[in-house]
């Protein structure tokens, strides 16, 4: 973390990065106690009011008012995205920690890894998705569908590695079980890159969540996201604008903030960038 701070010190955008995911992040938390209109509340006198000093980002189709849409959506959408990332890691370190470890386990596990991989994962998430129609359950099965299979492979690899170290061979010949040194020696020493590639996977995760609400096959259209709200303003691009524009510019802050704070994080965790940070 130290690392961290000192390089995001010198780069301004990460810290700039760093202050959109704070606000996000208690949005997410705080949301629904901060709005300045009840989000649920329609309005049908100033439905689709354009920006103005009482509603800073215009009222939508029912009167509701953007800006407190737009703040519990975040809740939504980035809360739900976490959920989906801690599945996705767990499930992630334990197939690939295991499938490394255990040779016998990792040629049945990464062989469906790798038949996973192969389709599109767009693909795999509306066929998922299609199936079990709409609704939270359906998101959470769908998208860590998706992902886990790219972080298994990942930890597999390291784990490879991990697994020839000395400490790794000196742990076994004094009788330390293997579950053990999955979790003492292996996950720990590569949880470097794998906080890398989950800091990734959860602006890839925003997006596909956007496009599965686009698509009617992600949250029930009454729960607003910013894939929901995308989806409803679509019908009044021509009328009403900013009903496409603010959430499409919070998915955009969102996933770019997110990219920006990853590769600050993939710099400050590699060894051979230690002399740009020192």
């Amino acid at each position: 973390m130290r690392k961290f701070l000192k390089l995001a010190r010198k780069r301004p955008i990460t810290i700039a990065a760093l202050v959109v995911l704070a606000v996000m992040l208690f949005l997410t938390v705080f949301g629904p106690f901060v709005t300045p209109y009840d989000p649920f509340k329609m309005q049908a006198k100033i439905r689709l009011q354009p920006p103005n000093t009482e509603h800073w980002f215009g009222t939508d189709n029912f009167g509701r008012d953007m800006l407190s849409r737009i703040m519990i959506a975040t809740r939504l959408t980035l809360g739900t995205s976490l959920c989906i990332l801690i599945l996705i890691a767990f499930f992630g370190i334990a197939i690939g920690s295991i499938s490394g470890y255990y040779r016998i386990a990792g040629a049945v596990l990464m062989r469906i890894v790798d038949a996973a991989m192969a389709f599109p994962s767009m693909l795999i998430a509306l066929f998922l998705a299609s199936i079990m129609g709409p609704g939270f359950i359906t998101v959470l099965v769908a998208v860590a569908v998706v992902y886990t299979p790219r972080l298994a492979r990942l930890v597999h690899g390291i784990t490879l590695t991990i697994a020839t170290n000395t400490y790794v061979s000196a742990a076994k010949a004094v009788g330390v079980g293997g579950f053990r040194i999955l979790t003492r020696y292996v996950i720990l020493n590569a949880l470097s890159p794998i906080i890398v590639q989950c800091s990734f996977q959860l602006a890839q995760i925003i997006l596909i969540l956007a496009i599965l609400d686009f698509l009617g096959v992600g949250f029930t259209p009454d729960l607003p996201s910013w894939g929901n709200m995308i989806a409803t303003a679509r019908v009044y691009i021509t009328r009403a604008p900013w009903l496409l524009i603010f959430p499409g510019v919070a998915i955009s802050l969102a996933v770019i903030s997110i990219n920006i704070v990853g590769d600050t994080l993939r710099d400050a965790l590699d060894p051979h960038a230690q002399e740009q940070i020192i």
